[in-house]
């Protein structure tokens, strides 16, 4: 079965990336606006018979999805024989229970949302939590691709001597795993969080970073308020200014000069969201993820 890559707007580069690398055409798709805020979505190439992946950012997820559903439907009324989904971040997983009473869990309604509109779905690092897998609230067949592979290649070539640092313990299993593919120290912290800006972390005792590039990462920077606070106990413990890498980078201006202020000497992140930090090219790994849905 043949495969034609479709990029949702602003996955342009995306789609050109896995066709390359998949040796398959990609397409972009047109999406018009009305005055009242209406989408139109148009196919620019034929699908009948063949395998459709849609390459799309789903970062700002509420104003990307609709498109998003629309060519996944439009693709199979026009005979698309299967449909796939490449989304380097996946939205919607923090709200992963009912923490008040009354609240929606949107990790489950949007899971429900995607699942009804492809056939497979591949991401990279979602942020499971208290979900163990992505099977348990997606319905169709999915792949999870770990940037930590790029992660740790990258700091082999750009930062020596280096000790990773988790802010928190969500951000331990990235930690981890990169710092046991490069054999270098790592140490995660604890956090209290009293609101979404006002976080509390700490070292471990016993904890040394003398003599190290201390490196701070985890998988989403978004306000940039944890990462902040992880930075100002690294340099009142000593350890000098830190890197930042995030997986997943959210941040708007206010968050990035926030860091700074705080004292991070650089900020980098993967390419899974487009973002001015973005150093870390997860294309090779998308790709292979992929794949694995492409045998007939």
């Amino acid at each position: 079965m043949n495969t034609t890559i479709l990029a949702l707007p602003g996955a342009e580069t995306l789609a050109q990336t896995l066709g390359s690398l998949l040796r398959c055409p990609a397409s972009t798709l047109e999406v018009h606006r009305f005055p009242d805020g209406e989408g139109l979505v148009r196919l620019r190439t034929g699908v009948e018979g063949q395998r459709v992946l849609l390459a799309a950012h789903l970062d700002h997820p509420d104003d990307k999805t609709l498109p998003l559903v629309f060519a996944a439907d439009a693709a199979r009324d026009l005979g698309a024989a299967e449909i796939g989904l490449v989304a380097p971040y996946l939205p919607y997983m923090r709200q992963d229970e009912r923490f008040r009473p009354g609240e929606a869990i949107t990790s489950r309604t949007y899971a429900r949302l995607l699942s009804g509109a492809v056939d497979f779905l591949v991401t990279v690092d979602p942020h499971l939590h208290r979900i163990d897998s992505l099977d348990e609230i997606y319905a169709v067949r999915s792949k999870v691709v770990a940037a930590a592979p790029a992660i740790a290649q990258w700091l082999a070539s750009e930062v020596p001597q280096p000790v990773l640092v988790g802010p928190d313990s969500e951000s331990e299993q990235w930690v981890g795993d990169v710092a046991r593919r490069m054999g270098v120290p790592w140490v995660v912290m604890t956090k209290q969080r009293h609101g979404d800006r006002d976080v509390q972390v700490c070292l471990p005792p016993g904890a040394a970073g003398e003599g190290r590039t201390p490196v701070l990462l985890d998988d989403i920077a978004s306000s940039g308020h944890t990462l902040a606070a992880a930075a100002q106990v690294l340099r009142a413990a000593g350890w000098g200014q830190p890197l930042c890498i995030a997986v997943h980078a959210l941040l708007d201006h206010n968050g990035i000069d926030l860091l700074h202020r705080a004292g991070v000497a650089r900020i980098v992140s993967c390419d899974s969201v487009p973002h001015a930090t973005n150093a870390i090219a997860l294309g090779p790994w998308l790709a292979e993820g992929v794949r694995e849905f492409l045998q007939d």
